[in-house]
């Protein structure tokens, strides 16, 4: 609830206060009760508010230094993850540099191997047109080599193919044997980088996992601080709004004892018996002085006033109503109820004579009984109620 909403609601609740204690004739007393009660509850919950608030502060405390932790341990994840990531890609160029390389290579090789070969098939197409020109000898010879690197190497024989075409061979092959140790050289090198690079990326994937979970981590305490915070203040504004309430009641409180001092100070005086209606419309019912007022009486509620008077004495209707009850209650003794119409009645008790009887109207300051002690009553008076809705209130603030 927001801050002007509650005032709102605070000015409402006084100005209900008001109209009750005045237009609607609800008793001072009672209400002035329920605004203390209001109060303590308020300052109970005040209390509680800043124990809270106390509480969250200090729970707030823990989370921002979680926290504050949680992201330094994020940096340093985001760091070691930065470091292998770079490192990474140095290794991933380098492959990329050894493949294409080796790729070169095997282009090479087999382009050497594709010249080797049509040297070597130079050579046995001398051999072959040898063996055709040439004499027995010659040809017993070749045909009688264990293999065709015996032919090349004969010294005679290539006296007869040439110097120049086992040149050629020769350094064909040694330039393919060269391109093969060169190519295996290198496909050991790209091997080791695959490894590598393989390594550095489980390293990487493995830190990117750490990383984001101490990032879950952080953003889960960097929602609870925000809630902290937001809890913190809604403490602060629901405290700082009880205040409020309680100032506001506590003036209306102040009023409403002034009113219940005032009424006591009239009781006291007792009734003046002029028959002059008070400001809510009422006559005193018997000249006399309160002896007993509203409210808890040996551990009871008295829902009444009693005013002391002498056997005999004439009782007033203290407003003009209808008679709904005459006859005898238990401890009322002898009892006449006026209805005022409103939810508003007036009872007289302990009369020793009724005067009226049920249905009957009376006028304001008509006779209806005589003081007496009937009931439980321990001497003559009259025992004098006001109900709302059934309900007793203070008959002081209506007369």
């Amino acid at each position: 609830m927001s801050m002007r909403r509650r005032l709102s609601v605070v000015a409402c609740f006084v100005l209900a206060l008001a109209l009750a204690a005045s237009a609607a004739g609800q008793d001072p007393t009672t209400e002035k009760a329920r605004v203390d009660q209001r109060i303590a509850d308020l300052q109970a919950e005040i209390a509680e508010a800043k124990e809270q608030e106390g509480v969250l502060t200090s729970q707030l405390s823990e989370v921002v230094a979680e926290l504050r932790a949680a992201q330094d341990a994020v940096d340093t994840a985001e760091s070691s993850l930065s470091s292998l990531e770079a490192e990474l890609a140095t290794e991933r160029d380098r492959l990329e540099r050894i493949t294409a390389r080796l790729e070169r290579q095997t282009q090479k090789l087999e382009r050497l191997k594709r010249e080797y070969r049509r040297a070597v098939g130079i050579l046995e197409a001398r051999v072959r047109a040898i063996y055709v020109t040439e004499t027995p000898d010659v040809l017993s010879f070749i045909v009688s080599a264990a293999s065709f690197s015996e032919i090349i190497d004969s010294f005679e024989l290539m006296e007869r193919v040439g110097i120049q075409d086992k040149k050629i061979a020769a350094q064909v092959k040694r330039s393919k044997l060269q391109a093969a140790a060169q190519r295996a050289a290198t496909a050991k090198t790209r091997g080791v980088a695959v490894a590598t690079v393989a390594v550095i990326e489980a390293r990487t994937v493995e830190a990117r996992e750490v990383r984001d979970e101490l990032a879950a981590g952080r953003d889960t305490l960097a929602a609870a601080r925000s809630l902290k915070r937001s809890a913190i203040t809604d403490a602060r504004e629901t405290r700082a709004e009880y205040l409020e309430e309680v100032e506001a009641l506590a003036a209306q409180s102040a009023t409403l004892a002034a009113a219940i001092r005032d009424a006591q100070a009239a009781a006291a005086a007792g009734s003046t018996g002029t028959g002059v209606p008070s400001a809510a419309g009422f006559i005193w019912p018997v000249n006399g002085t309160v002896v007993s007022g509203f409210g808890i009486r040996w551990g009871r509620m008295h829902e009444g006033i009693d005013i002391a008077a002498s056997t005999g004495t004439p009782i007033w209707a203290a407003a003009a109503g209808t008679v709904i009850y005459a006859g005898w209650l238990g401890g009322y003794g002898n009892l006449v109820v006026v209805d005022h119409g409103n939810g508003l009645a007036t009872a007289y008790a302990h009369a020793s004579s009724i005067l009226v009887s049920v249905g009957q109207p009376v006028a304001q300051g008509e006779t209806i009984a005589l003081v007496g002690s009937t009931g439980n009553s321990s001497g003559p008076h009259l025992h004098f109620e006001v109900r709302v809705n059934g309900v007793a209130v203070d008959p002081l603030f209506y007369l």
